[in-house]
C-alpha cells in the first residue's frame, strides 16, 4: 500500500489515503518518489479556480523519483532503455493525441483536447497519478527522462514546473541580444524566467515582486534591479521600469504573478512596438479592464499569450539545467520541505508567500 495526499474538493482539506499497488500495463513503470513540488497552480485548485478538474485528485503535476519497477522495456527519448533504480522525472502532460489539428496542423499540443495533466486532470479514483504520494504510476507511453549526472534531485525540484514553464515563455517572448526584459513576480517561474533570459543574451533584467526573501533570491540569481511592489503603487513602477530603460520601457515583459491586476500595469512597462508575454494567469483569477485603443493598438504593442509547456520545453530546460545549473543558486530556492502529513501547511505556505519553493517529501 502507499499513501498519497487527496484534495477531495476545493477549499477542504486534504486527506491521506492508503492506495494498493496498481496492476502493472505493458510499457508502465512504477516511481518511487523523491520530491514533488508544491506549485502556486495547486493552490488555484485548492481555491477550484481551473476548469475541469476531477476532484477527487492527487496533485503533484512535477515529480522526481527512482523506478521500483517496469513492465517490460522502455526507452526514453535518446532511445536508452529505462532500468530499475534509475533516478527519473517525467513529462506530467500525457495523452496528447498527435492526430488533431492542434497537434498535426497549429503544432499546438498544449492545445491538444486529449491533453490530460498529472496532477491536475486525473482523478484520484483512477489511481497513484499526481506526485503528492510514495509512488506514482507511469501510464504507458508517459515521457520519461533519465536525470543527467550534473543534476541531483534537489536541483531538479528546485528549478520544478516554473523552468518547462519560463522555458516556454522566453520562446514566446524571443528575447534578442540586448534586450532589456522585465519580469513582473519572483516565485519559481518569475526566478527561472529572469535565469533563462540572461542566458537568452538579455543584457538588462528588471524584477518585479514581494516579499523581500524572493526579491533577494532574485538578486542572487544575476538580475540588474529588483522593485519591491510593496513599497510603490502602480504608477510608480511604471515609472522606474520606463526610467531604467531610458524612458521606453522594456523591450520585452513577462507577467508571471498569477494576479489579473498585473496585466495593464505590465503592458504600460513594455515599450511601444514591445512584446508582453502573459505566461501567469494559468487559472481564471478573475478579469481587468483595459483600453484597446491606448494599450494596445497606438502603442503597436505584441502581447502573447503562453499556456503550459510540450515535451520540447520539459526536455530543452533540463539540458539548460545540466549545463549552467551551477551557475545559479536553485538549491537555495528550496525554502522547506514538507511530509504528507503537513500538506495542508504547505499550500498555506505557498498561498501565503511564506516560501519561495515548497517541496513535498514522501
Amino acid at each position: 500500500m502507499y499513501k498519497a495526499a487527496v484534495m477531495v474538493a476545493p477549499q477542504q482539506p486534504l486527506e491521506i489515503r492508503d492506495y494498493p499497488a496498481p496492476a502493472m500495463e505493458p510499457g508502465a513503470i512504477l516511481l518511487e518518489t523523491i520530491y514533488s513540488e508544491v506549485c502556486g497552480t495547486d493552490v488555484h485548485l485548492h481555491h477550484g479556480r481551473l476548469a475541469g478538474v476531477p476532484y477527487p485528485i492527487i496533485p503533484g503535476h512535477v515529480s522526481v523519483g527512482h523506478i521500483a519497477q517496469i513492465a517490460g522495456e522502455v526507452r526514453d527519448v535518446e532511445g536508452q532503455a529505462l532500468r530499475e533504480g534509475d533516478v527519473v522525472t517525467f513529462l506530467d502532460v500525457h495523452e496528447t493525441c498527435g492526430r488533431c489539428w492542434f497537434c498535426l496542423v497549429a503544432k499546438a499540443a498544449t492545445r491538444c483536447p486529449s491533453r490530460r495533466v498529472y496532477g491536475i486532470t486525473y482523478s484520484a479514483e483512477e489511481g497513484l497519478l499526481g506526485g503528492w504520494s510514495e509512488a506514482i504510476y507511469l501510464k504507458p507511453g508517459v515521457k520519461v527522462i533519465r536525470l543527467p549526472e550534473e543534476v541531483t534531485p534537489e536541483r531538479y525540484i528546485a528549478a520544478g514546473c516554473g523552468l518547462p514553464t519560463a522555458t516556454h515563455a522566453l520562446e514566446r517572448a524571443e528575447v534578442q541580444l540586448g534586450d532589456s526584459v522585465a519580469v513582473q513576480g519572483c516565485g519559481p517561474v518569475g526566478l527561472n524566467a529572469a535565469i533563462l533570459a540572461q542566458l537568452s543574451g538579455a543584457t538588462q533584467i528588471i524584477v518585479l515582486g514581494a516579499p523581500e526573501t524572493r526579491l533577494q533570491m532574485a538578486s542572487a540569481v544575476g538580475v540588474d534591479h529588483v522593485i519591491d511592489i510593496e513599497a510603490y503603487g502602480p504608477e510608480e513602477r511604471v515609472a522606474r521600469v520606463q526610467e531604467l530603460t531610458g524612458g521606453r520601457g522594456a523591450d520585452v515583459t513577462i507577467e508571471a504573478t498569477g494576479n489579473p491586476s498585473a496585466i495593464s500595469e505590465g503592458m504600460r512597462m513594455t515599450r511601444d512596438n514591445g512584446r508582453y508575454v502573459v505566461v501567469g494567469q494559468y487559472t481564471d483569477a478573475g478579469a481587468v479592464e483595459i483600453n484597446p485603443h491606448w494599450d494596445i493598438n497606438r502603442r503597436h504593442l505584441e502581447i502573447r499569450g503562453c499556456w503550459g509547456s510540450d515535451f520540447s520545453h520539459f526536455y530543452r530546460g533540463l539540458k539548460v539545467l545540466a549545463k549552467h545549473g551551477e551557475r545559479f543558486p536553485y538549491e537555495g530556492l528550496i525554502t522547506r520541505r514538507f511530509g504528507l502529513d503537513e500538506i495542508d501547511e504547505a499550500l498555506a505556505a505557498v498561498e501565503e508567500l511564506q516560501v519561495v519553493k515548497a517541496v513535498v517529501q514522501p
